[in-house]
């Protein structure tokens, strides 16, 4: 189950603009590819928002005239990529243009020397990968949905995944970006060099905009050199709290882990159901170790930790096959919960983080107030950075229990910010966390976030709707 945004099947905008600036085969106004742009995976797919058109650009000069023309004649333009963002990120509130940018989909440059590529922002994340590979290197910071997102997309919800524990974001890697502003000019932000502090760090500005400020049509982005170690670990514990507390131990004593993942005794439950697998229904921690070499050293340095947690079982594996084999009730987790209890469906997945001292704390409260409400919670995430994902199973038919589950999530997101945490560590505001802006921010601080928004875009017309809390 998902949030609703309105739903919307007449045209609002005039849009024949745009067969002066495209060519026909860029250009759809059938209502199929105008739904398939209306939802993401996190809106209800019966309602979402028709944009009037959809259009293909397929280089920089056709997002700038795009852009161009629309800010001028006032008619909004939404960036579309992949559609997998949880929070209506691309859902066109005001109808409009969604622009879909998967014909921008070339790998440009590989620079091994430099450890870089330089790419445009339909290319998906397990796609880069295999195109520097062979150089021997890798983009480590995708999210687990690197296979179905694209860069462009990973960059405007400045996402991060279950390597960010030790490489940080996917934001973290990009050096240079040329976007283009809502007015349609061209600007370059960052440089090819590691670093710089040559003026404002427009980059970072447009990161995590979430197409509000500008699009990205090339990134240029770092890279790391494949680790020639690579281990796996899966360690079982009988309590929920004490496998926390472990993570928590192995993160603050400098345990240099690549991934370090934690999922509940429900979610091993439900992940054992999906997959007809025998793991025992119990909390769980995931490992990856990346090292050249010593990696023998780390892993023993974290077993001896968990130990001291009451770790009743820690597992390695040490090629491929088994990691998958390790890994798999973590990786297909997130798809194991609708198919789970046919009365019950999940709300929009939570997504908060708190700092790490924080996480055991977090991640108790979550099952305490399933309990208070009589509602199944599930708890996983990326444990490493103090991320925690949660699912807030109801019936989408009993108004009651769907009501009791918001105010979990509400509840949950109001004390991970009381916490010094955020209400959203990868997913972003979009429209479902529009409330809590100020409460994390400041109401100060959201005016300023408004004031550049105006200053960017006069018009008004990138993605218009989005993040700020009084204007869906």
């Amino acid at each position: 189950m998902s949030q609703d945004t309105t739903a919307s099947s007449g045209s609002t905008h005039d849009t024949a603009f745009l067969d002066d600036v495209l060519d026909a085969d860029q250009i759809s106004r059938g209502r199929g590819d105008r739904r398939e742009r209306a939802t993401d995976w996190g809106t209800d797919r019966e309602a979402g928002t028709l944009p009037d058109a959809v259009v293909w650009p397929e280089s920089t000069a056709d997002v700038s005239a795009i852009l161009s023309a629309a800010s001028e004649r006032g008619v909004p333009v939404t960036p579309y990529a992949a559609g997998t963002s949880l929070e209506g990120n691309p859902v066109p509130l005001h109808n409009g243009i969604s622009m879909d940018m998967g014909r921008m989909d070339e790998v440009l440059a590989v620079r091994p020397e430099d450890h870089q590529v330089d790419v445009q922002p339909g290319v998906y994340g397990d796609e880069l990968n295999e195109a520097v590979e062979k150089h021997g290197l890798f983009l480590p910071s995708l999210p687990s949905s690197g296979k179905i997102s694209t860069i462009g997309g990973m960059l405007a919800n400045d996402a991060s995944g279950m390597k960010t524990v030790k490489y940080g974001e996917v934001s973290d890697w990009l050096l240079e970006a040329e976007i283009v502003l809502p007015t349609g000019e061209v600007i370059t932000a960052g440089s090819k060099a590691v670093k710089t502090s040559a003026g404002y760090n427009l980059g970072d500005l447009v990161v995590g905009s979430e197409g509000t400020l500008g699009v990205i049509t090339r990134a240029t982005m770092e890279l790391a050199g494949l680790p020639e170690q690579v281990w796996g670990g899966r360690a079982v514990f009988s309590d929920l709290e004490a496998a926390s507390a472990a993570v928590v131990d192995a993160v603050q004593s400098g345990v240099d882990v690549a991934k370090i993942e934690l999922i509940d005794a429900l979610s091993a439950e439900i992940s054992n159901d999906y997959l007809d697998t025998d793991l025992p229904d119990s909390p769980m921690v995931f490992l990856e170790f990346h090292a050249n070499h010593g990696i023998e050293r780390e892993v023993d340095f974290c077993r001896t930790i968990f130990e001291e947690h009451g770790v009743d079982r820690f597992e390695v594996a040490e090629n491929d096959a088994e990691m998958a084999q390790l890994w798999e009730a973590r990786r297909e987790l997130a798809d194991a919960f609708e198919p789970w209890d046919p009365d019950l469906s999940p709300l929009t997945p939570g997504d908060v983080t708190v700092p790490i001292s924080d996480y055991p704390e977090i991640v108790t409260y979550a099952k305490e107030l399933g309990e208070e409400y009589d509602i199944t919670v599930a708890c996983f995430g990326h444990a490493g950075d103090g991320n925690v994902h949660y699912f807030v199973m109801v019936d989408p038919d009993d108004p009651e229990m769907v009501a009791n589950g918001e105010t979990i999530s509400k509840r949950l997101v109001e004390r991970a910010i009381e916490l010094g945490g955020t209400a959203t560590g990868e997913h972003g505001i979009g429209t479902g966390k529009q409330e809590y802006l100020a409460a994390e921010h400041g109401e100060a601080a959201v005016d300023a976030m408004r004031g550049i928004k105006r200053t960017l875009d006069p018009a008004g017309i990138l993605n218009p709707g989005k993040i700020f809390p009084d204007e869906s």
